[in-house]
């Protein structure tokens, strides 16, 4: 059956054509589809016909929730959804004073690994939709009951390694007969796949590019994030100044503070450096405990900072938000993971 939600406002229209419905019956298709409708019954300016003929041809993907975290701390929301296939991936509702921010996955686990994130402990499992990815948006929408006003692209995943489908997504989200989120309001993270900068930059999107960084040279950044072996940093940032000639938007590194790795004062003049020439923003983030991690979270931030400030860099320290319901990516998908493991080791255990 083919994933209808996935489908574009043009798709659906020439597709109800196609059928020998008038045109406007795709729009109203789309929009029943992106206000959160689960099955065609509920669209009841459809014809029964029409409607039994959808669900013969068509799906219509509807996450469950499987875990709902709030933290008592800050009202932090962290998902984890069931996907049709049984696979899991994390969603996470921030509320800043500027509005709700929600953070989606973009892959069922990830195979870049980076040595400091529990995305990618397990793995790259497959791709998402792009349906599955407006399901993280619309349905923690509904079920939050809170207006979403921006959105990350910095969850379980790589962006670029699903870059198809994330441009996909994108224009589905800024569709006004849908969620209706314009580009600069959204925020796409990479770990440093050169050629995903430079096809975004020729594409022009108004939208902001996050580079998860977290080391300036080659030796460091070799050691916490196997994608420098291909893509070397020298190279990431020559992707990057090409990025800004190219649409004249200003980028944000990530950078999180691992203990005496990556925050001596040389690591900070040498970052300076390569940001040079273009305004970068460099978003400093104190790392989360990850048990599977060797890393621990620097001391120095407050000194890095000030040092970045010395050369003009303006660098700001991610809020750190859910604390207590394990709001770092990755980390409640692998916590279910492990009990899952876990149920059925025990299961074997009793028949035996």
């Amino acid at each position: 059956m083919t994933d209808i939600k996935s489908m574009t406002s043009a798709e659906l229209t020439d597709a109800l054509r196609g059928m020998g419905e008038p045109a406007f019956r795709g729009k109203q298709i789309f929009t029943w589809l992106h206000r959160g409708a689960t099955s065609f019954e509920e669209m009841s300016n459809l014809s029964k016909p029409l409607r039994a003929r959808l669900s013969e041809e068509y799906e219509i993907t509807v996450p469950r929730a499987a875990r709902r975290q709030v933290s008592q701390l800050d009202g932090t929301i962290k998902y984890l959804w069931e996907l049709a296939d049984g696979n899991c991936i994390e969603t996470v509702l921030m509320s800043y004073h500027h509005g709700n921010t929600v953070c989606i996955s973009s892959q069922v686990g990830c195979r870049m690994g980076c040595r400091f994130c529990a995305s990618t402990v397990a793995g790259r499992v497959r791709d998402l939709r792009a349906s599955e990815m407006i399901d993280q948006v619309l349905f923690t929408k509904l079920d939050s009951d809170r207006e979403i006003s921006n959105i990350v692209l910095m969850g379980i995943g790589e962006p670029m390694d699903n870059l198809d489908t994330v441009l996909r997504f994108l224009t589905l989200v800024n569709d006004p007969d849908g969620l209706n989120i314009g580009m600069r309001h959204i925020s796409l993270s990479t770990c440093g796949v050169v050629p995903g900068i430079d096809r975004l930059a020729e594409l022009g999107l108004q939208l902001t590019l996050s580079v998860s960084l977290h080391a300036p040279d080659s030796e460091t950044r070799s050691r916490i994030m196997p994608v420098n072996n291909a893509y070397d940093v020298d190279e990431l940032f020559e992707a990057c100044h090409r990025y800004f000639r190219k649409t004249g938007r200003r980028i944000s590194f990530e950078y999180a503070m691992i203990d005496g790795v990556n925050d001596s004062d040389a690591q900070a003049d040498l970052l300076a450096k390569k940001i040079r020439g273009m305004p970068g923003h460099v978003n400093l983030i104190p790392l989360n405990n990850v048990v599977e991690s060797e890393f621990k979270p620097s001391r120095r931030v407050a000194a890095f900072q000030s040092r970045l400030a010395s050369h003009g860099i303006t660098a700001t320290v991610r809020r750190s938000l859910g604390g207590d319901i394990d709001a770092s990516c990755g980390q409640l998908r692998r916590k279910a993971m492990a009990e899952a493991q876990a149920r059925v080791a025990s299961e074997g255990r009793k028949r035996t």
